[in-house]
């Protein structure tokens, strides 16, 4: 490297054929490395002024040298971060990729021998069941013996059923009975049914439940899961059947609202609890009037519901898809001021019971306790109300069950109960506990039915159902 960079200085200097003959000196520097050293007089020059030493044309030599130590620097491969840096970067991203399209090819290829198998296998069983003898079915009776000469008369005066009614023309093919409890003698001949009856004896009076009436809540089952809300709009929600449902909607007609968004107007309708689970939607109704919370209900052939930022109250006919009549519940708290624990301007909440239709929340006269009021479904007046003792924002949600108002004690808790009961009819009010299930651990609303005897909920992006036992009234 020494003897390149001499010969280097040596060109630089000018020298030439013509000039003197140089000297080069070879030994030991300080440090005990071999130096070769080339001495070149000076054409113009007997010595070395200080001034020289120091002036333009040494500091060009020194620029010189300094660029021929970067391009020995770059062709020894001293340079960090160079082309061939970078080429071995991009060899070394394609090889990855490689390998990474390699395993997804293999997995591909191992999905399709699964598929290929499952369909061999099915083609097998396809074959199988069509090799099968289909048995025809044979009638109960034979024709030749009418139902009238048999002694067996249908129950309560009803029809008799279509397939025990003879048909003109069709002949009794005694050799297609093949269950072997079946099997006539000789000719023919009617055999004699006999049914016994077993009397169960009805559960005492103390713990018997009313079914057909109303009775003070005893217990609530668990809760069964009937769909997960497909987006982020249904973290909350609510969902409703009617309990008296009225044409052209009936009974099993099921309605959805998620109430996640600032402008909620979307009514789902299904056809039935399938539906709902499938997630196929028969009817959407845009509502003219945005929804606020979780309190809406489903009564008589109309949605009510409050107004989003107001304590206006809307019933809104389903029939004729406008809004019925609405009115501002008194002195109520609405947005943020009362609402459930949870929050959500869960500040009205409606419901209905075997009773009718009812509103619960506060108002700054009741400081904060629940007022529960009954409504009149048509004109939405309120027809009486009861103060209770207990803070609406202590309560996760509340419902009513035969005139009584229930609350639960937390929305997120996965084991809670129903601490508190208000009984409308006396005007009292108690400490209770019922277990209740929160399974996702957000119930954001829970409502009564009483045509199917169950808690609606909406628990956690899931809409989930309980049963409930009542007792004696």
């Amino acid at each position: 490297m020494w003897l390149l960079l001499s010969v280097c200085v040596f060109c630089l200097l000018g020298c030439s054929e013509g000039q003197d003959r140089a000297t080069l000196w070879r030994g030991n520097d300080h440090s005990g490395r071999c130096q070769y050293t080339f001495t070149v007089p000076s054409p113009s020059e007997t010595s070395c002024s200080p001034t020289v030493s120091g002036g333009p044309e040494m500091e060009g030599l020194k620029a010189r040298l300094s660029l021929l130590e970067v391009l020995v620097a770059r062709l020894t491969g001293g340079e960090i971060g160079g082309p061939g840096a970078g080429l071995q970067e991009a060899l070394t991203q394609a090889m990855g990729e490689r390998i990474l399209l390699q395993g997804e090819k293999e997995r591909l290829e191992r999905d399709v021998e699964g598929l290929q198998r499952r369909m061999e296998e099915m083609r097998r069983e396809t074959e199988r069941l069509q090799s099968r003898p289909c048995y025809p079915q044979p009638p109960l009776l034979p024709p030749s013996i009418p139902l009238h000469d048999s002694g067996l008369r249908p129950a309560g005066g009803a029809g008799v059923p279509s397939h025990l009614v003879s048909r003109p023309g069709r002949q009794w093919d005694t050799g297609s009975l093949r269950d072997p409890a079946w099997q006539y003698g000789g000719n023919p001949v009617l055999q004699e049914l006999k049914a016994e009856v077993t009397e169960i004896p009805a559960p005492s009076p103390e713990g018997r439940e009313d079914s057909t009436g109303c009775g003070e809540l005893i217990s609530i089952g668990e809760p069964v899961s009937h769909r997960k809300a497909d987006s982020i709009a249904g973290k909350y929600g609510v969902w409703m059947q009617d309990p008296e449902a009225v044409a052209p909607y009936g009974g099993k007609m099921v309605w959805r609202i998620d109430t996640v968004g600032s402008e909620v107007r979307q009514l789902f309708g299904y056809e039935d609890i399938d539906q709902l689970s499938k997630g196929f939607p028969s009817k959407v109704l845009l509502l003219p009037e945005p929804v606020e919370s979780t309190g809406a209900t489903l009564y008589r052939g109309s949605l009510y519901y409050q107004r989003r930022r107001s304590r206006t109250l809307l019933r809104y006919n389903l029939a004729s898809e406008s809004i019925a009549s609405r009115r501002d519940l008194p002195h109520a708290g609405f947005h943020g001021q009362f609402p459930y624990s949870w929050g959500g301007y869960t500040d009205v909440d409606l419901g209905v019971d075997e009773q009718g239709l009812w509103a619960v929340y506060s108002t700054n006269k009741a400081k904060g306790a629940i007022v529960v009021s009954q409504l009149d479904p048509h004109s939405l007046a309120v027809k009486r109300s009861w103060e209770t003792s207990i803070r609406k924002t202590s309560v996760a949600n509340a419902f009513i069950i035969c005139g009584r108002l229930y609350t639960v004690a937390s929305y997120t808790a996965p084991n809670t109960t129903i601490n508190f009961m208000f009984d409308t009819a006396t005007g009292q009010g108690k400490e209770v506990a019922l277990p209740f299930r929160n399974k996702y651990r957000y119930n954001s609303m829970v409502d009564y039915n009483h045509a199917q005897r169950k808690l609606f909920a909406w628990d956690n992006f899931h809409i989930v159902s309980y049963d409930v036992r009542l007792g004696r009234q």
